[in-house]
Formats: structure tokens, C-alpha cells, sequence
């Protein structure tokens, strides 16, 4: 560990959280930080960053297949149309986070986003990425919450979101590249 950059196996520095796990790698290299566009994907991240609030990440990372694989790989439509059985269906499937509060919220969230244009999810989204700025040089300097992740969590719920605060919002922008939090010195490209 070199501050807050660990060097992996490879030889490559990460942020402090990427080489603690094969998964975290992964996410942390091809994932974490890249631009999400596209409703259905979006939807499954929000969804996705619901079900992680209280919980590790790694939880979710571990489950994502089964995630996909419950909510029809979260197309919006589909989902948008499950019914209480459903609901019940995803409550004892064991391979998932079982929170009814949780559930009960994806399956709502996918009706509000049903009933959004094509693309609106996505623009709607975005509109709350702030200017670019600098990576920040320590995780000291990585905030958990920030006014636009306050401003897109106050908006979501105006137009009938659940189980998307300000926090949820923030971790959304910085795992779909709204943001660019990794750590200066970090090995993955900067993204223009």
C-alpha cells in the first residue's frame, strides 16, 4: 500500500478499495468511473446502488449475476410490469438481497422510469454531472455526498423515485463516470 493507491499483483496502482478482492479489481479496472448512457443500464445501476445502501459493495458485485438474471437484466418495460407475484418471486430468490423495502422500491422506480420518455432517465441523469475536475489526490478528498448528488436525489423523488438519497445518488455518479473519483496516481485513464 502506497498511501491510498494499493499495487496489485500486476504491478498496477489502484485506488485504495480496487485490489482488496478479484472482484473489486475488476469492477474497480473496467468499470468503476466509465460513462453509463442508456436507460435500461442506468436503471440497473440506480436499482443496483439501492440494494448496496447498508451493505458492502462487494455483496452486490458477488450477487449482480443473479441480479440480472431475477430482474430481466433490469429492462425497464419488463420490469415495470412484474406484478406482486413477482415481488414475492424475487423475495425467496436467495442468490438476491431480499429487502422487501428494497424490492418493493426497483419495482416502483421501474414504472416511474416506464413512464419517462425514451432517453429521459439518461438526460435526466446527467444533467446533474458536475464540471469536470481534478482527481483527488487522497480518499480524504472523496466526498459522500456533494449539492448535485443532493440536488439529483431531491429531483428523483419529485418525480416519484423511492430509496434514492443524496448519498445512493452520488455513489450512482461515481460508478457511472458522472464523476471521476479515482485517486490520483491511479492507473486507469483519465476519461475525456
Amino acid at each position: 500500500m502506497t498511501g491510498d493507491l494499493t499495487i496489485g499483483d500486476d504491478g498496477r496502482a489502484r485506488c485504495f478499495w480496487g485490489g482488496s478482492s478479484p472482484e473489486y479489481a475488476a469492477y474497480h479496472d473496467d468499470e468503476w468511473g466509465k460513462p453509463v448512457r442508456g436507460d435500461d443500464a442506468l436503471f440497473e445501476r440506480l436499482t443496483l446502488e439501492a440494494f448496496q445502501s447498508g451493505l458492502s459493495w462487494i455483496t452486490i458485485l458477488r450477487k449482480r449475476p443473479a441480479f440480472r438474471a431475477a430482474f430481466d437484466d433490469f429492462v425497464i418495460a419488463k420490469v415495470a410490469a412484474y406484478t406482486e407475484a413477482d415481488a414475492e418471486r424475487l423475495m425467496a430468490d436467495a442468490g438476491i438481497v431480499r429487502n422487501r423495502m428494497k424490492v418493493d422500491a426497483a419495482l416502483h422506480n421501474a414504472r416511474v422510469a416506464d413512464d419517462l420518455a425514451p432517453g429521459e432517465l439518461t438526460e435526466l441523469l446527467w444533467s446533474f454531472a458536475p464540471a469536470k475536475r481534478h482527481r483527488p489526490s487522497s480518499r480524504n478528498d472523496i466526498p459522500a455526498v456533494t449539492p448535485e448528488s443532493t440536488a439529483m436525489a431531491k429531483t428523483l423523488k419529485k418525480r416519484g423515485f423511492k430509496f434514492v438519497g443524496p448519498t445512493t445518488a452520488y455513489a450512482l455518479m461515481q460508478a457511472t463516470g458522472m464523476v471521476d473519483d479515482h485517486l490520483l496516481g491511479c492507473w486507469v485513464p483519465v476519461m475525456g
